[in-house]
């Protein structure tokens, strides 16, 4: 009789080694998010982590880094991108699922400054003159070529008449973090940056907010990635939650569905 329950212990055991790691599995979720939603979505995972106990794994950068790191394999659950472009990337390269899809929030762009700068209020409208604005120093945003920011940056500048005078004066960063850093550190005189992100930056001021048809709407699509664990829509359905509405748009965040719950 030991013997038999000493047999049944063990295969229980066995059964609880193999099921542990997919069970471990479920109970997390990876998230790759476009730089500019950090602060905002590092308390929404964490409410959603109190809430379900499933734990948030949120890998920031820019969205094009993301994507393509989503398309050589990166496992990720869900992607939040900055701009369609690169969410209509990831959807040609078969990377997200299309059905799960949603616009999920918009933004501003405005023009930066360090705390200290003598720069103060701006009009930014056609003929504005920028490279003269920015004197000496230099005007930091994302990678004009790749960096949503960046490209929402250099359409502006352009429908305005300003990009051609500017260009040679900018320092073209990784994500918009790391623009934001370089202004709030004094290394550039001027930054190109979302509104959310100069609100959560004390080393920087707004001295300027670009008109909305300046530049494509700023949209930041979410989605599940074609790899993603079974949980992942009930992630997806929070982030559209009333819960979500709140936390995003104290950060500055419009939310552009309307809520779930």
């Amino acid at each position: 009789m030991n013997r038999i329950i000493g047999v049944l212990a063990a295969f229980v055991a066995l059964l609880a080694c193999v099921s542990s790691p997919a069970a471990a599995q479920e109970k997390n979720i990876t998230v790759f998010a476009a730089a500019s939603v950090k602060n905002a979505l590092d308390e929404l995972d964490t409410a959603y982590t109190k809430k379900t106990g499933v734990n948030v794994t949120a890998s920031y950068a820019a969205s094009s880094a993301l994507a393509k790191q989503i398309e050589q394999g990166a496992p990720a659950d869900v992607f939040i991108s900055a701009d369609s472009d690169w969410m209509d990337y990831a959807a040609a390269k078969n990377s997200i699922n299309g059905r799960s899809r949603v616009n999920l929030l918009g933004n501003s762009m405005v023009l930066i400054a360090p705390t200290d700068s003598k720069i103060d209020h701006v009009n930014i409208g056609a003929g504005f003159d920028l490279a003269k604005l920015a004197g000496d120093g230099r005007i930091a945003t994302g990678d004009v070529k790749a960096v949503p920011v960046g490209k929402y940056a250099k359409a502006a500048l352009e429908k305005l008449g300003s990009w051609q005078a500017a260009e040679r004066k900018f320092a073209m960063a990784e994500n918009v973090r790391a623009a934001l850093t370089l202004v709030a550190r004094g290394e550039a005189a001027l930054g190109i940056v979302y509104a959310t992100d100069a609100r959560v930056e004390p080393g920087v001021k707004v001295v300027g907010t670009f008109p909305a048809d300046s530049h494509p709407s700023i949209i930041y699509p979410a989605a599940a990635t074609t790899t993603a664990k079974p949980g992942t829509s009930a992630y997806l359905a929070f982030l559209r939650s009333t819960a979500a509405k709140n936390i995003f748009e104290k950060y500055g965040f419009k939310f552009l569905v309307s809520p779930s719950t």
